[in-house]
């Protein structure tokens, strides 16, 4: 009897054993896999990484729109409206920040991770899931159309008459081209140089339009500041679109836990102490690029100034085309920015789902088929400023704006009436406004350019 106990015992002490390798097996394999990713490889970054991430993030595209916002709101409502979307924004990121290790010892590296424990469930993490990857890949789209525009208004200017019969498709192509090559960087944190030549080209060519803006202003500007329609129908519409415009200008928090996740962190000093320090000083960078290039454009050039202020400005023709360059810089680096998430979770998902082993070869087909994908349709539907507005309306503003402020009244649950809670209460009820109206706008733009539009005729 006391041998068959024995023997039931060894067994039971041999399962558990069993269990536990397994177990041991899982978690290193889920660590492997951690390495691997683009996200989570490196945590070595300096807290002025950061900075520069995030100003790659927010100052690209938008910023050149910002003077044509104005011109569809007006002087008052179109700079209270950025400097609304600024402290709201900056808000939210600081609620992103302090919630990247919201469970001590756990860092939650992915925006979906974050929604997934707060929200209980997988309810949470597809949420949040689409509406970053919504995000993500527009940006994408967005960018690859501006750096084929940028490059095709450069040029143009530049003397070799070459360049003249070439349409913008092509220089879509091409932009799409170098990013096939930028694609196999590794991981976020070997992204470092390019982003902070893309933050850097940013600036100097917020810079240069701002400048020259002032310049061609003193030597004529309108004496009459309106807005751009003149119908009832065509000012509410011209609004939405305007809300939308601006959201993207802070598209930056679908990738901000991202960012934070290659920073190191300890008990003594967690990531969250970085990290901030070098939002602090992208959101002073961002806040002066965009009230001086908005309100510079639109006071030179009144409602008539273009979608993209660059295309408004013509002389001096060295200096446009030089800031037309920088723009095809800078988004070449902030293309990555956006689209490193997305590989991360493409990989992720190949690895965990559908069995396939990390290697260089994994990562090179996926990343070039997303590529392709993503240029593919910039190349078809280049609708720059509807484009912007509705993809701002539709996602931007709940990564942004919505989507943080509910994390943090789940996660931390403050008292009713106390300022977090007001604070998010109205950063959400911004947002969804903003998720409401400026898709509206977006897709009339869409409609009255695709009216006049010819696929790849141009």
């Amino acid at each position: 009897m006391s041998g068959g106990n024995a023997n039931v015992n060894q067994n039971v002490q041999q399962d558990v054993e069993r269990e536990g390798g397994a177990a041991n097996n899982n978690n290193n394999n889920q660590q492997n896999l951690e390495n691997w990713l683009p996200v989570s490889a490196s945590r070595k970054a300096k807290w002025w990484y950061s900075t520069f991430h995030n100003v790659t993030a927010m100052v690209g595209a938008g910023v050149l729109s910002l003077p044509y916002a104005l011109s569809q709101l007006g002087w008052i409502p179109g700079i209270s409206v950025i400097l609304v979307s600024w402290l709201v924004t900056f808000y939210s990121l600081w609620q992103l920040v302090q919630m990247h290790e919201l469970v001590p010892g756990k860092r939650f590296d992915r925006y979906f991770d974050l929604g997934e424990h707060v929200l209980k469930g997988k309810v949470g993490y597809w949420i949040i899931m689409i509406q970053q990857l919504i995000v993500q890949v527009a940006s994408t789209i967005v960018y690859s159309v501006t750096g084929g525009k940028s490059l095709k208004k450069f040029c143009e200017i530049i003397p070799a008459k070459i360049f003249d019969e070439i349409r913008q498709t092509y220089y879509i192509v091409f932009f799409v081209f170098i990013q096939l090559l930028l694609s196999q960087i590794p991981n976020f944190n070997t992204l470092k140089g390019i982003s902070l030549l893309a933050a850097f080209m940013s600036v100097c060519y917020s810079v240069v339009a701002c400048a020259t803006s002032i310049a061609k202003g003193i030597e004529h500007h309108p004496t009459h500041y309106g807005v751009r329609s003149h119908t009832t129908a065509g000012k509410t519409f011209d609004v939405f679109n305007a809300l939308g415009t601006i959201a993207f200008a802070f598209a930056g928090h679908s990738v901000v836990l991202e960012i934070q996740a290659t920073l190191p962190s300890t008990e003594e000093k967690p990531s969250k102490i970085p990290m901030w320090r070098g939002v602090v000083v992208a959101y002073t960078i961002v806040i002066l690029c965009y009230l001086t290039v908005a309100i510079s454009g639109y006071w030179a050039f009144g409602d008539l100034v273009e979608d993209d202020v660059l295309i408004s400005l013509e002389r001096p023709e060295w200096v446009i085309a030089v800031a037309n360059f920088m723009v095809f810089l800078h988004v070449l680096g902030s293309y990555q920015v956006f689209a490193m998430p997305v590989f991360d979770t493409i990989e992720s998902c190949l690895v965990q789902k559908f069995k396939f082993n990390p290697s260089s070869m994994l990562r090179l087909v996926a990343r070039s088929i997303y590529v392709a994908v993503v240029g593919f349709l910039a190349v078809t539907f280049p609708f720059f400023g509807g484009l912007l507005g509705f993809f701002g309306g539709l996602a931007f503003s709940a990564t942004s704006y919505i989507i943080p402020c509910v994390l943090w009244l789940y996660a931390k649950k403050p008292k009713m009436c106390s300022f977090h809670w007001i604070a998010s209460v109205t950063c959400i009820a911004i947002g969804v406004t903003i998720a409401v109206v400026a898709p509206v706008g977006g897709i009339r733009t869409i409609i009255v350019s695709a009216q006049t539009y010819k696929f790849y005729s141009r």
